[in-house]
């Protein structure tokens, strides 16, 4: 009976630090941070995994996935949902500050570590330049900050 009650004991402790293991080894890095891109001078504030970003000045939206911003206009794009598909790839709804216009987009992490933002459907992504509206492109790659 001794060796019964033991060998389940030793079971069980192994299975528990076999789910720590594995517990630990879940990324948490890949969806999260600040990514930029220096042609359009824009820049994406994300966490996927927790969803507890809070746009600046929009704090009445709460914490959600993220948002594209605009490092020259206070506008935002809001990533309403965020659901994280592989290790390198991430489907999100996105809708702007206005609740008018919205779209869903995949960003990918690429093999050379920057990241894209395709468009896939809905609106388009805009940003105001001297007064008018610029349309981005559906592909719009990205560069994790301090990187």
């Amino acid at each position: 009976m001794k060796k019964i009650i033991t060998t389940f004991l030793l079971l069980a402790v192994t299975s528990a630090a076999l789910a720590q293991g594995k517990a630990a080894s879940v990324d948490t890095t890949t969806f999260a941070g600040i990514f930029d891109n220096k042609e359009y001078n824009v820049y994406l504030d994300i966490d996927f995994y927790h969803n507890d970003v809070v746009v600046p000045g929009q704090e009445v939206f709460g914490e959600m996935a993220g948002y594209f911003g605009d490092k020259r206009d206070s506008r935002k794009w809001l990533f309403t949902s965020a659901e994280i598909i592989d290790s390198t790839t991430a489907k999100v709804s996105i809708t702007n500050d206005y609740g008018s216009e919205d779209l869903v987009a995949t960003l990918s992490k690429q093999p050379d570590g920057s990241f894209v933002l395709k468009q896939e459907e809905g609106s388009t992504l805009k940003i105001a330049r001297d007064r008018k509206w610029v349309k981005m492109p559906k592909r719009l790659p990205f560069t994790r900050r301090g990187h």
